[in-house]
């Protein structure tokens, strides 16, 4: 875990909790010394009532400084309680590794509070602990709970392996999410995943659905290998995709 990054929450949860900056500043004192986890349960739970569901008011400075502080770190559209509720779960210490902590809190999770969770795992002690709890968060059908670690989240870009990577991918498109904001798009394509897409993309006008551009993107570094460049002439003759979306 950063401590810069948990210095940066820190600063903003306090400079928006007006009334309650004392109870913040107790509350995860007291979690920090280790004492019963219920104190970091009534935390989690108490956030939004005492500290509200506003966006957290981030500057540019601020934004830069999360990414000096963790590469690829976004925190634009997190809430001020859910900011509180990362904070909260880095700071708590005891006798019980992270991942456990993290997988009893995932479990009783409201969505909410997953979504806080799955988009503080830049940040979390022993990532590669938590690939179980991630893929759970991952089969999951609510988007917005997906687009928490999928979306400008560099832990999938640094952490899954290939095969959970495309899987995330093809995941994206089935639940209709955007794949442009997925950190690492580009940079890791590769050949499995160029294939995948192509034989999707060719499902999808065979029910005549259409495909998003965005589909292409870790397409075109492969698009001469023998087997796509087939596919995407036929395709290109047929009309049903254009020269401009794969410059």
């Amino acid at each position: 875990m950063s401590d810069q990054a948990a210095e940066l929450l820190r600063q903003w949860v306090m400079a928006q909790a007006g009334e309650h900056a004392d109870w913040v500043s107790q509350s995860l004192e007291t979690i920090a010394k280790g004492g019963p986890e219920r104190d970091l349960h009534i935390f989690l739970g108490l956030a939004p009532r005492k500290l509200g569901k506003a966006d957290l008011n981030l500057s540019d400075e601020d934004l830069k400084a999360a990414d000096q502080a963790r590469s690829g770190w976004s925190p634009e559209g997190w809430s001020v309680d859910g900011a509180a509720r990362v904070l909260a779960l880095l700071k708590s210490a005891g006798n019980r590794a992270f991942s456990d902590r993290f997988k009893d809190l995932r479990r009783t999770a409201d969505m909410a509070e997953l979504i806080a969770f799955y988009r503080g795992l830049p940040l979390y002690p022993d990532p590669e602990t938590l690939h179980f709890e991630v893929g759970e968060g991952l089969r999951s059908n609510i988007r917005a709970v997906f687009e928490a670690i999928a979306h400008n989240n560099p832990y999938p870009r640094d952490h899954f392996d290939e095969h959970r990577w495309n899987h995330m991918i093809l995941k994206a498109l089935f639940v209709d999410s955007q794949l442009t904001p997925i950190l690492g798009l580009r940079e890791r394509a590769n050949p499995e995943l160029a294939r995948i897409l192509v034989d999707y993309a060719q499902e999808r006008w065979a029910a005549g659905r259409p495909v998003t551009d965005e589909l292409w993107i870790p397409v075109k570094p492969f698009r001469n290998d023998p087997s796509i460049k087939t596919a995407l002439d036929e395709a290109l003759a047929s009309g049903k995709l254009t020269e401009e979306v794969l410059l």
